[in-house]
């Protein structure tokens, strides 16, 4: 047991979880980073008897969406409800506890965001600069973040999207990238002006290093602290609010036709629209939970989102001046699947609703290994065959097991009612004591955003149980001293009944089960987090639990081959695909030409030769002097193929030669004429063959 250390304490919380994007479900990656978290530690405060507000909803506004309704020839509406439907469902069979789960596309929201610029820019915040940004001619649009690809100027990575590197984590603007190009069309943009909005974010670079690297550098976890320095040190420069797309929030002022809120500066507003949309609702004031200083506001996130939670959320919140700021940003790292990284593209990922599928009523399951793996320091992997060993060797073979045990014997012994104890032995007071500081050491965790060490530590609650029962042995004692064995049996259904309310922020499927065969309505239900230290006793005796019921069940080898050989085959489809691009790419024929007219055509003297001399132009690497035989004449072709051929290998070569081709001075000999060439599948020049053997030097190619 860890040594605690005292939570901090607020009247209200209002606890925000990233706004997952609706062009796709959610995957395991999403759920360890953010949505267990914050589920925890919202179901522990709630324990606490917090006020909390637990606020969420689809992020419906990013160029992601555009760019799947593109592809799947729908609008981005349609996308949108789609995959907020899909989101929606998912967290509420898993258990995501949110107190309000919304939308950006709602209403409520568009005036929310709409006010929250109109606010700004009334007050002069914003800069009004005309840019030139990278248009597609073609498509005859500007491309906005997610629009363009090109080389990220700091790692060199080549598909960098305009707005961010996923590879480095950089953040940039697109007009940053070399050699961009266009998503939609393929093509490289152009530069084109247009007017936009700015948050000068060098207003508040003094703010934000006071207010992040001194009033918070010792309660923010390192890898924040770290890359809020990395930006501020780099110097904080204006950025854009607004862009050019026809997807989003109209910008509410006059002249800003075509333009929408940029999502960056839309979506986080999504947490107040919903906070305001849940009020509503219950009857609250939304004010109480974003403009109350004795409000505590957290932000879980993952780390790709840590400057626009830390830096540019907190400085939109300051230049507004009426809001409350960040208290902690917990965000965590990555987790990876299997050993490599989670991708939707590529499939690549275990996502929620099947998950919820394929492994009926396990939804603690996967909280818990997701839990005892969380990449909170650094990127974790998730393996399948962990996930197993974490179900059947400690929540089966553990809390399984004592819950059981305690169950089934209290069932035997007493029919299910709770022993009246004798006196109290050393090791049952010992054991006692233990229990009640519990919820302060499990807490400290907690409070200190250590999920993975919180769980442990609730583990060796059930653990306490086990190893209580293996050394008091009631199955023995009962033979001998019925009343040493009502005692041990008392002691061991208080810590049942611990474990059934300290296991509901990270098993809220088993905490509720377990409370049930407790009876719930009666007593347990009832207890609250403090309780457990502070009540003389949990069950009191006479009271009468319900029959036992498993927990847990083992995972067997072939679910787990199961998911591995789905795994599998996505691989094997992942490397078919990237075989088929890589073959088509080499095999892409060049586009037809403009089109000509037969008579241009018939201009062209095209005619069989072979080559009776050939060798190198001096001082140049690539070029061949040739005498070529026509049939009307022997004459020179200079030929720029001498990094192909050798000038012996191509000797008495039959080739096609344009031969009315204007003559050209090429490093002072006259070129009179061209031999056609081609490339093959792997880039190499071959001859275009003229024909069948026996064509004579002069005949025409018609």
């Amino acid at each position: 047991m860890n040594s605690p250390q005292k939570p901090a304490t607020a009247d209200k919380y209002t606890i925000t979880a990233a706004l997952p994007y609706t062009n796709g479900p959610v995957h395991i990656g999403h759920l360890a980073g953010v949505y267990v978290p914050a589920d925890i530690y919202a179901r522990y405060q709630r324990l606490q008897n917090k006020d909390v507000a637990f606020i969420c909803g689809s992020d419906e506004h990013g160029v992601a969406i555009t760019l799947k309704a593109k592809k799947e020839g729908i609008t981005p509406q349609e996308v949108v409800d789609k995959y907020h439907a899909i989101i929606k469902k998912s967290f509420e069979d898993f258990g995501i506890s949110f107190d309000n789960y919304s939308r950006t596309s709602a209403e409520i929201h568009h005036k929310t965001a709409s006010e929250f610029f109109r606010k700004m820019y009334d007050a002069g915040q914003f800069i009004e600069e005309v840019t030139e940004q990278l248009f597609d001619a073609e498509a005859n649009q500007f491309l906005a973040d997610r629009f363009v690809v090109g080389t990220c100027p700091k790692c060199g990575f080549e598909e960098a999207y305009g707005d961010q590197c996923e590879k480095c984590g950089t953040s940039h603007n697109a007009t940053d990238l070399i050699n961009p190009r266009s998503v939609i069309s393929g093509n490289k943009p152009v530069l084109k002006e247009t007017k936009h909005w700015f948050l000068p974010l060098e207003n508040y670079e003094d703010f934000l290093k006071q207010w992040i690297l001194v009033d918070h550098k010792k309660d923010w976890k390192t890898n924040v602290l770290g890359q809020c320095k990395s930006w501020l040190d780099d110097g904080l420069r204006p950025r854009a609010v607004t862009r050019d797309l026809d997807w989003g929030i109209p910008v509410p002022v006059k002249g800003a036709d075509g333009k929408v809120l940029y999502v960056w500066f839309d979506a986080p507003i999504g947490y107040i629209s919903s906070t305001k949309e849940w009020a509503e609702r219950e009857g609250k004031n939304w004010e109480d939970y974003w403009k109350d200083e004795n409000t505590k506001l957290l932000h879980f996130i993952g780390k790709d989102n840590i400057v626009f939670h830390c830096i540019i959320f907190p400085a939109m919140l300051k230049a507004e001046g009426s809001y409350i700021l960040p208290t902690n940003v917990p965000a965590n790292e990555f987790l990876n699947l299997e050993g490599n990284k989670i991708s939707t593209s590529k499939n690549w990922a275990v996502w929620l609703h099947e998950y919820l599928e394929d492994f009926s009523n396990q939804q603690d399951v996967l909280r818990y290994a997701l839990t005892a793996n969380a990449p909170e320091t650094k990127d974790n992997d998730f393996t399948w065959a962990d996930f197993q060993a974490r179900n059947n060797n400690e929540l089966v073979a553990i809390f399984g097991n004592f819950i059981n045990r305690v169950m089934v014997l209290t069932d035997k012994y007493y029919e299910g009612i709770i022993p009246e104890p004798a006196t109290f032995s050393e090791v049952d007071e010992q054991t006692l004591a233990e229990l009640k500081a519990y919820p302060e050491v499990i807490a400290s965790s907690l409070e200190r955003y250590r999920f993975r060490e919180a769980q442990a530590e609730l583990m060796n609650v059930a653990r306490l149980g086990n190893k209580y029962l293996a050394d008091e042995e009631p199955w023995k004692t009962i033979k001998i001293d019925e009343e040493r064995t009502k005692t041990v049996m008392y002691v061991a259904l208080q810590i049942a009944s611990a474990l059934a309310v300290l296991s509901e922020p990270f098993l809220p499927f088993t905490s509720q089960k377990l409370k049930e065969m407790l009876g719930h309505a009666a007593l347990v239900e009832a207890l609250s987090w403090n309780d457990i230290s502070t009540k003389p006793e949990l069950l009191k005796p006479g009271h009468k639990i319900n029959k036992a019921e498993l927990l847990f069940s083992k995972i067997e080898d072939e679910q787990i081959e199961n998911q591995l050989n789905k795994l599998k085959q996505t691989k094997m489809e992942n490397t078919e695909n990237k075989e088929k691009i890589a073959s088509a790419e080499a095999s892409q024929v060049t586009p037809q030409k403009e089109t000509i007219q037969y008579d241009d055509f018939a201009k062209l003297d095209l005619r069989v030769g072979t080559i009776i001399e050939a060798e190198k132009m001096p001082k140049a690497d690539k070029l061949l002097v040739l005498k070529i035989d026509t049939g009307i004449d022997v004459r020179t072709i200079v030929s720029g193929i001498a990094e192909s051929f050798k000038p012996e290998e191509i000797i008495g070569k039959k080739v096609t030669v344009l031969a009315n081709l204007a003559p050209r001075a090429l490093r002072g000999v006259e070129s009179q004429g061209m031999i056609l060439m081609t490339e093959n599948a792997d880039g190499k020049l071959v001859f275009v063959n003229p024909g069948e053997d026996g064509v004579e030097n002069g005949a025409t190619i018609n």
